[in-house]
């Protein structure tokens, strides 16, 4: 009756206001009269007007460049999703689709599509839009600038830092001396030239080298503090040399410069003394999301726009105020974290692929078009990688690193990245370098981010010790070692009592190690203790609990499947444990490609599955993370779908087939030796009892373990029963077999296991 009234009410109104709003129309029609209106008038059909008025409007500024946004993001991504799979960073990907969307290849070979998607004209509005990204990037890189270590830990880092600063950036001038003739323009004076060859030269990408020390797990190493505490001290002291190089470019003039340096060394002291003070009271009365409202973020970010336009007005671009705003934020790791959060999606995501394919548009490769001009090229590369990598790797082999990690140190040093693609451009505008020179100098950007981590390898393969490896082996040869992948903290716990139920009396000889893994686009260096003791504190607290030791493993990766399992497949664990929806961080390669996340499937999408309201993949509850990690583990595998999993007494077992039981059974032994767990086994079509070796094998267990194993028949299986169970334990192809059917007591199942028998 509500709905009936409720839509009577809106014809109503939608039709007497129709017939209002047609009658005033009417009268204004004849309000016409007496004037020399000019009504347009066409040859054309009306089909014909509209196509031109559509065409009008794809050609129209805004719908351009929303045009040329979705289109950069869609292919940056795809690229970044191939660099992932090639075990690089993303942010190469990202750099090469900005030059394969450049006159490079694109624009060499679909002109028309390049000019029509990339007018000249158009240009502009990206540049702009493109520098409102870079300068919110750069005020992530300077929040990320972890001032307590600079300070604690600075001495030999500084040393290394210093070392690969000067020593490539001589290197660079002395480069610049000798093609200068032949690549400076014709109105740039050597100093300016000079100064930025050595500048490009002297640059590390701090963002791209942290989040490469994440992804490897060495953060906590001596190596990952040394390297990550060597690049903020690189990255603090390249950006202000590149600042007073700007000026010195803009001034034309070491003399006219100093103007604009004794401005830029006020403006930093006022930064430091005045408005870092300020920002820090804000910081500790609004440390939490609660607290921030919307006026104290416009504090903030207020600060960060001021700063970066008096950077500007000075001389010494807006980016290195971007820089400095971050650097001088309260230094809480939660509060900083809060802006980060704030910023880098939009940053990150939409805005700094415009910049990527901006600098792809002024690549222009194809310039390089004579073998001469590829071994000044490759000469650019030579001087880079032994400027830096080099001059890094000794100065710490000085300051006494062995000599693994001082190559470490020089590789890691050696990442040039965004950093360096964000100075060159700026070289670029100010019209140091040539089209030529920007184009090679963007190439040895890209190659010296690329060998980074087939430099690490080959460093850690030439480093390796056999002998380590053979007593390690030797060591845990008799222990039963299992290793839990958990997302969510809940997750976790649950998944420690299904090991510490396999495992219980055997705490000697057995070993569990739990492990978690976080998209490294959402880690940062410096936050990187208290995000780790948030995740594992329900985890820890459970195994006290359980008087259990385990082992904890922390670690940042750009692929979380491909990762879990090859922990597992290196480790000679004897059983990996995930929950449903661990690591199943991403989907399909389009939810990978537009960076969604796949749906996690819980408890209750079962019900779903058997009242036919959800069609769950492939009949079973496991997105292509899970079955990935599933296929290539070469131990056995269980997932564990937890419905609030709190004690293991009784275990429920369904059993279809006898391989199920084959490879069951030894889950079923443990369980009873370690925690007395009563099993109850549902020979669901009677194959199990019908075999004799079979039917010998569970009489012997049932010797062993009296009263502890019951064998139930189909007909037996009710709620009441299952709501008695803690846990159900089954094979993949029995899970499929129940979901498939659709069995009628499905929906009611415990917690459950799914188990994947020994691939070996």
């Amino acid at each position: 009756m509500k709905n009936l009234r409720n839509s009577i009410f809106y014809v109503g109104v939608i039709g007497g206001f129709s017939v209002l709003m047609y009658w005033i129309i009417l009268l204004g029609v004849k309000l016409e009269t007496g004037r020399n209106l000019k009504i347009p008038t066409s040859d054309k059909s009306q089909w014909s007007e509209f196509l031109d008025s559509l065409i009008k409007n794809l050609h129209h500024p805004l719908a351009l460049l929303l045009a040329q946004i979705v289109t950069i993001i869609f292919v940056a991504r795809i690229f970044g999703w191939i660099c992932i799979k090639i075990k690089q960073p993303a942010v190469i990907g990202e750099m090469i689709a900005g030059i394969v969307m450049g006159p490079s290849l694109i624009g060499m070979y679909l002109p028309e599509f390049s000019a029509a998607l990339f007018p000249a004209e158009s240009l502009g509005n990206l540049q702009f839009l493109s520098q409102i990204g870079l300068i919110l990037f750069m005020y992530i890189v300077g929040m990320e600038i972890d001032m307590k270590i600079l300070r604690n830990k600075a001495h030999d880092a500084v040393v290394i830092s210093h070392a690969s600063i000067i020593i490539p950036f001589v290197l660079g001038m002395g480069l610049a001396y000798f093609i200068y003739d032949e690549f400076a323009p014709a109105d740039v004076q050597f100093t300016s030239f000079g100064l930025f060859a050595g500048i490009a030269m002297s640059i590390t990408a701090f963002p791209v080298l942290a989040r490469i020390v994440q992804e490897r797990g060495i953060h906590k190493t001596k190596l990952g503090t040394i390297v990550i505490t060597c690049a903020a001290a690189d990255d603090i002291t390249a950006w202000c040399i590149l600042a007073v190089v700007i000026a010195i470019v803009k001034a034309g003039s070491f003399g006219s410069a100093i103007y604009t340096v004794v401005l830029a060394l006020g403006y930093v002291f006022l930064m430091i003394k005045v408005v870092r003070p300020f920002l820090k009271r804000i910081g500790d009365l609004y440390a939490t999301s609660e607290k921030l409202s919307k006026p104290i973020v416009a504090i903030f970010f207020l600060t960060l726009v001021v700063s970066s336009y008096l950077t500007e007005v000075i001389g010494i671009h807006a980016l290195f105020g971007a820089f400095i705003a971050g650097a001088i934020m309260p230094e809480n790791i939660r509060f900083r974290n809060l802006f980060i959060e704030k910023v880098e999606d939009v940053a990150l995501v939409l805005l700094l692929p415009l910049f990527f394919v901006f600098t792809g548009l002024r690549t222009q490769i194809g310039l390089l078009n004579e073998p001469y001009l590829w071994k000044i090229a490759g000469l650019i590369f030579a001087v880079a990688v032994i400027g830096k990598f080099v001059s890094s790797a000794l100065a710490a082999r000085f300051v006494g690193q062995n000599w693994k990690d001082s190559l470490s140190i020089g590789a890691l040093m050696n990442t040039r990245g965004l950093t360096e693609l964000v100075a060159l451009n700026i070289g670029y505008d100010l019209g140091v370098l040539s089209p030529e020179l920007f184009s090679m100098f963007v190439i040895m950007a890209l190659a010296t981010t690329f060998m980074t981590g087939p430099t690490l390898d080959l460093i850690n393969w030439l480093f390796r010790s056999s002998k380590q490896e053979t007593e390690e082996d030797l060591a845990l040869k008799n222990k039963y070692r299992i290793l839990l992948s958990f997302d969510r903290p809940e997750s976790g716990r649950a998944l420690l009592k299904v090991a510490d139920g396999l495992t219980n009396k055997r705490s000697e000889s057995s070993e569990i190690t739990a492990m978690h893994f976080l998209p490294t686009e959402e880690l940062h260096h410096y936050n990187t203790d208290v995000y780790e003791d948030e995740k594992f504190k329900d985890i820890v607290e459970e195994s006290v609990a359980l008087n259990r030791n385990i082992t904890t493993m922390f670690k940042a990766s750009s692929d979380i499947d491909n990762e879990i399992v090859n922990v597992a497949n290196k480790s000679k664990h004897d059983l990996l444990l995930v929950g449903i929806g661990q690591s199943i961080y991403q989907g399909s390669l389009l939810g990978r490609v537009l960076g969604f996340t796949t749906r996690i499937i819980n408890p209750e999408n079962i019900l779903n599955t058997v009242t036919g309201k959800e069609n769950i993949l492939e009949s079973a509850p496991f997105d292509d993370g899970t079955r990935q990690i599933i296929a290539k583990s070469h131990i056995p595998v269980g997932v564990l779908i937890d419905k609030d999993l709190a004690d293991i007494n009784t275990i429920f077992i369904p059993l279809f087939s006898l391989k199920d039981w084959s490879f069951i059974q030894n889950y079923v032994q443990k369980f009873i030796q370690n925690i007395n767990a009563r099993i109850e086994i549902l020979d669901v079509e009677g194959k199990i009892m019908a075999d004799l070796d079979t039917k010998e094998k569970i009489r012997l267990m049932e010797q062993v373990a009296p009263n502890q194993l019951t064998l139930r028949k189909e007909q037996s299986i009710e709620k009441d029963f299952l709501d008695q169970q803690d846990l159900m334990l089954i094979s993949i192809d029995g899970w499929k077999h129940l979901v498939e059917n659709k069995s009628p007591w499905l929906a009611n199942i415990p917690s459950t296991l799914i188990l994947s028998e020994d691939k070996k």
